[in-house]
């Protein structure tokens, strides 16, 4: 018997636990999951014989050292920050620790011991970064097995709402951490274009967007995610002349969005004063210059340039910032405070499904001759708890559980699944839950 031991049940945990459960008669499993709120937990075991709920606290060492010592493999499904606390405890009682967060210096560190132990640590089994890597990585390897040599590599992922239940002007519902949301692309992006680096700071993101279409969904905008550049490492294209990672969007969202990031309502470094008797009119006019004769809504069309009726506006009126709901939230940053008026607007309805779009396009050159092939991967979710983002993070990890433990994947170390070795059986198995990417070849 081998006993499994996850970490978080929050809702990008539901599809690896339930996948899990299913999979624990056969191969013989006993599932512990530990959460904070125990109730939670006891809800994601649902009574499964072969499942167990505990509440638990990352902070209680006792604890925290029993359960990973009776544990065969730990998969840790909290904030990433909690990881090596994790993992260190992993490495004391020899034990095989999966995530789905990007590797940090941190776990990079415990590579060698992790080595010399002979114990896996799994990193980057999500979907971005995971799916991402392993279907890249699959292109990127055939391309160079049959002779070519790659000069453009982009990749952009999207978490969005499904068409039938896109039903706001922003095309946009949360689907995952909020805070995420609001707070992404903060600090300097990079990446390079045809042999040229290109730096883009926080305030000019949302304003340089590329496009692209995805067959079967039309159009999206794309922005550049903070350091595209450390990739060319990751999958080995260290010469590549176009290196470019992105977010996708629907079209309208970033232009619409640059609004927040140019007034600083996305700064989460301060406390704004008074915050909690604030209205949304008075919080949004905050950032705005004083005008006796000016409404909130003209400085706002006056500062960008933008009509009193475009689409920008329809936006902003529609989100209820020129109203007068109170903030109600004591000694809150800015970001804080947009977060939560955007979650009472972009919550997921009861019947909504979610969208997970991504889209690689890869050009190379064979034969004097030039290639692009885009590769594109479109996830609906079952439900609001079996998310497209639940899906796609939880289920390559569970299916890497399964194979590490069953002894199909023999790795040691820290780990991302661009190795060959990870990335076929785990998206030989995704195919069969509708994880599959479609491929078109074009020669330019």
């Amino acid at each position: 018997m081998k006993n499994i031991l996850i970490l978080g049940a929050g809702l990008s945990s539901s599809s690896l636990i339930k996948y899990l459960l299913d999979h624990s008669e056969a191969n013989n499993w006993k599932i512990k999951l530990g959460d904070v709120s125990l109730a939670i937990a006891e809800e994601k075991i649902s009574n499964h014989p072969n499942g167990k709920a505990i509440e638990f606290d990352i902070f209680n060492e006792l604890q925290k050292e029993e359960e990973i010592k009776n544990a065969d493999a730990v998969i840790s499904m909290l904030p990433a920050r909690f990881h090596p606390l994790v993992a260190e405890c992993c490495l004391k009682h020899k034990k095989h620790m999966l995530t789905a967060s990007y590797v940090s210096p941190e776990m990079k560190a415990m590579n060698e011991e992790a080595k010399k132990l002979g114990i896996a640590m799994l990193n980057e089994l999500g979907v971005d970064p995971g799916i991402d890597h392993m279907s890249a990585m699959k292109v990127v390897d055939k391309i160079k097995a049959e002779g070519g040599k790659m000069l453009s590599f982009k990749s952009s992922t999207g978490g969005l709402i499904a068409p039938e239940y896109d039903n706001n002007p922003w095309n946009y519902k949360f689907t995952w951490n909020p805070r995420n949301v609001v707070v992404a692309g903060q600090g300097v992006s990079q990446y390079i274009v045809n042999g040229n680096y290109k730096y883009l700071p926080y305030h000019q993101l949302f304003s340089r967007v590329e496009t692209t279409s995805v067959p079967g969904l039309g159009e999206f905008e794309v922005y550049p995610n903070r350091d595209s550049l450390k990739y060319r490492e990751t999958y080995n294209l260290d010469d590549i002349p176009t290196m470019f990672r992105g977010t996708m969007r629907r079209p309208g969202y970033c232009k619409a969005w640059d609004i927040f990031v140019q007034l600083g309502m996305t700064d989460d470094t301060y406390i704004v004063e008074n915050s909690e008797n604030l209205t949304y009119r008075q919080f949004i006019n905050l950032f705005l210059n004083y005008d006796k004769k000016l409404s909130v809504e003209e400085k706002i069309a006056t500062k960008f340039n933008i009509s009193m009726d475009s689409d920008i506006m329809h936006r902003l009126h529609w989100l209820g910032l020129f109203g007068n709901t109170k903030v109600e939230m004591k000694d809150a940053t800015p970001a804080q405070v947009l977060q939560k008026i955007l979650v009472d607007k972009w919550v997921l309805g009861e019947n909504d499904k979610d969208l997970i779009v991504m889209q690689h396009q890869f050009e190379y050159e064979k034969s004097d001759k030039k290639y692009r092939i885009t590769s594109s991967l479109v996830v609906i979710g079952k439900d609001t708890v079996h998310t497209a983002m639940a899906i796609t993070v939880g289920i390559p990890l569970a299916i890497a559980t399964k194979l590490l433990l069953t002894g199909k994947i023999n790795v040691t170390g820290v780990h991302t699944p661009v190795k060959a070795e990870l990335y076929e059986p785990i998206l030989a198995e995704l195919e069969s839950y509708g994880i599959k990417f479609t491929e078109e070849k074009n020669e330019l």
